[in-house]
């Protein structure tokens, strides 16, 4: 059976993680790339990873370079690049530098596996995924984002924390924006069958919803950098299902015209990963107050993709 190709677009802390969690899981072979400068470090990384393989017995080729030739016929490529956001950064401050990055590493990866899946997990992640289509012209179901799967694994290890419960036992559902504008929505959200407002008061639960909005921020002022470990984790979840085909419901930045009535966007909503990408869409019922926390979130992501726009045309 021919392996999986998976290419890793930046080296840094999220893309390594990302590749050691690949070759543990034996998802594919593995290929990181990242810019000439720092080209001798990403071949480094890649060949420790791989002495790895003898001592935890996974079969799988790691190989670092700067040359997308070596990339190319990769069935997902996973779009970490970018500059990390710092103390005191918005994400909207990353916008103009962070355009610039990811629409060059995705027409070069574009170029090399025109058939692959672009998963982009680069900052402001719903800017970045849209900047990605705009330069690929891939289908856009073949274009996606990673964000829910790492504010619902936030919002689970907060409520697990609070309950004092296994995390596995949670299931949650968080849609819209990645960031300080998502949408937790507990009455989808239960431990165990019983819904969260049964074992969580509305006061302990509003301030974790709180402290999952924040959770990136809450990562960059105690380490100085963005989080990477979860991020990472979050976009292994995804890149599983889609090479094996799981066809797992997972929260993601997908593209949406009619669902939702989001009239042609990238936002966060559950939906059907499998081997050609985002398979489907999944529409659940929104009350009042959740539609219109939900409709001001899009309008936030369709202004930080009107500004990546912006700075697409100004080259």
């Amino acid at each position: 059976m021919k392996r999986s190709k998976i290419t890793i677009v930046g080296a840094g802390n999220v893309g390594a993680a990302c590749a050691n969690w690949l070759v543990f899981k034996e998802l594919g072979d593995v290929v990181l790339v990242d810019i000439p400068e720092v080209g001798d470090k990403t071949k480094g990384k890649a060949l420790d990873l791989a002495q790895c393989g003898p001592v935890d017995r996974f079969d799988a080729k790691v190989v670092g370079t700067t040359d997308y030739a070596e990339t190319a016929g990769s069935d997902v490529v996973v779009i970490t690049a970018g500059l990390p956001r710092k103390p005191g950064m918005s994400r909207d401050d990353l916008v103009q530098t962070n355009v610039k990055i990811v629409a060059s590493v995705t027409k070069q990866a574009a170029e090399a596996s025109p058939n692959a899946v672009l998963l982009i997990v680069s900052n402001p992640l719903d800017a970045m995924v849209h900047t990605a289509r705009k330069i690929s012209g891939f289908p856009t179901q073949r274009i996606v984002g990673q964000a829910g799967c790492l504010d619902i694994a936030r919002f689970r290890t907060f409520i697990a924390m609070e309950i004092g419960c296994s995390v596995e036992d949670i299931d949650a559902l968080l849609m819209g924006g990645h960031g300080d504008d998502m949408v937790p929505l507990p009455r989808y959200t239960s431990v165990a069958g019983i819904p969260v407002t049964q074992l969580v008061g509305s006061d302990r639960l509003k301030a974790i919803i709180d402290r999952t909005k924040m959770g990136g921020g809450e990562i960059v002022k105690l380490m100085g950098t963005s989080a990477y470990y979860a991020p990472a984790a979050g976009t292994i979840q995804m890149v599983e299902a889609m090479v094996k085909d799981k066809k797992r419901i997972l929260p993601c930045a997908a593209y949406c015209d009619k669902e939702y009535g989001v009239g042609g966007c990238f936002v966060g909503v559950p939906a059907i990963l499998g081997k050609g990408g985002v398979e489907r869409v999944i529409e659940v019922e929104l009350d009042a107050n959740e539609r219109k926390l939900f409709e001001a979130s899009v309008a936030h992501v369709k202004e930080l993709c009107a500004l990546a726009d912006k700075f697409l045309q100004a080259g």
